[in-house]
């Protein structure tokens, strides 16, 4: 049987044609998401049902939709996360899972960046005020000498670390493997997770722990933080506890609080109701420059895979 793909993504090509003309040039016989949305379980079962690879997002490879994909040989994730695969059935029928770690490095850590900013400096908030027509002015913060943990220092917590050094913040880390060596070479201090949170001006989550130990953050840990303390999350919906979030964010211990991630998404939830919150619908990595080469390396992934 020759190979076939499906290409799950509902914007693919959407940043540049590269991705389609690797499909092209391969000779493969392919299919592409007409739908123009993330697909469901029956969605996929019907359009992969002959596929040999997929080209995929973030809808749902379960074991029950795996189990209907008896040709499928690897699923090219355009992207990091590979939460939506499960991973030991696609193990057992001997499914190759690919992604694309490098390329969302820097998306995320300038997201970050950006609502560091914009929270100190309270943009948003300022905004806000102007569009309602007040001319009334709150002061902000330098991010110079601020003191800024990074919890979690893989690739991402790294590169944000790097970047906020290099703009005159000291930096703080924990994790549960340190790198003792990059910790040397850029004057980052690891410290206990305690200690950590209650050194920070600023507190930025980059960690992916497992399930079983979430959330990092709750109420016991605000509790533990500096007063006024800017909390950053683009890791994980989980691993803050939105509840003791909302309350330290009304009580001013937390003086503002950046989410690109939530446990339950669409979000629709209390954070909504806040000014001290600078809210993005799980857009870390969406850059047009990101995504195309999302797309051109998944797509090379599968195709060296297949071939």
């Amino acid at each position: 049987m020759n190979n076939k793909v499906l290409v799950a993504l509902s914007t693919f090509a959407q940043y540049g044609k590269k991705p389609l003309e690797l499909l092209k040039n391969s000779g493969i016989d392919y299919s592409i998401n007409p739908l123009g949305r993330r697909l469901v379980e029956k969605e996929i079962i019907e359009m992969a049902g002959e596929a040999s690879g997929i080209i995929a997002g973030v809808e749902p490879y379960n074991a029950e939709v795996l189990s209907a994909l008896p040709h499928l040989k690897c699923i090219s994730r355009a992207g990091v996360g590979i939460d939506n695969i499960d991973l030991n059935y696609a193990r057992e029928r001997n499914v190759k899972i690919k992604n694309t770690p490098d390329v969302v490095i820097r998306p995320v850590a300038e997201l970050t960046l950006a609502m560091i900013f914009d929270l100190l400096r309270k943009t948003t908030f300022h905004t806000i005020l102007l569009k309602s027509r007040r001319w009334e002015k709150s002061a902000g913060n330098l991010l110079f000498g601020k003191t800024v943990a990074i919890i979690g220092t893989g690739r991402i917590g790294k590169v944000v670390a790097e970047l906020l050094i290099k703009l005159g913040a000291k930096i703080n880390a924990y994790d549960v493997s340190p790198d003792k060596e990059w910790a040397d070479l850029n004057s980052v201090q690891y410290l206990p997770f305690k200690q950590l949170l209650s050194s920070a001006d600023i507190i930025s989550l980059h960690a992916t722990p497992a399930s079983d130990q979430f959330p990092l953050i709750g109420k016991e840990e605000i509790v533990l933080m500096k007063q006024d303390v800017v909390l950053i999350n683009t890791s994980r919906g989980e691993c803050i506890d939105e509840n003791a979030l909302v309350n330290g964010l009304k009580s001013g211990k937390v003086a503002g609080a950046g989410m690109d991630v939530f446990s339950e998404e669409p979000y629709n939830g209390k954070l909504i109701e806040l000014d001290n919150v600078v809210l993005t619908p799980h857009l870390a990595t969406l850059t047009k420059e990101s995504r195309l080469e999302m797309e051109i390396q998944a797509t090379e992934n599968l195709l060296n895979e297949l071939n």
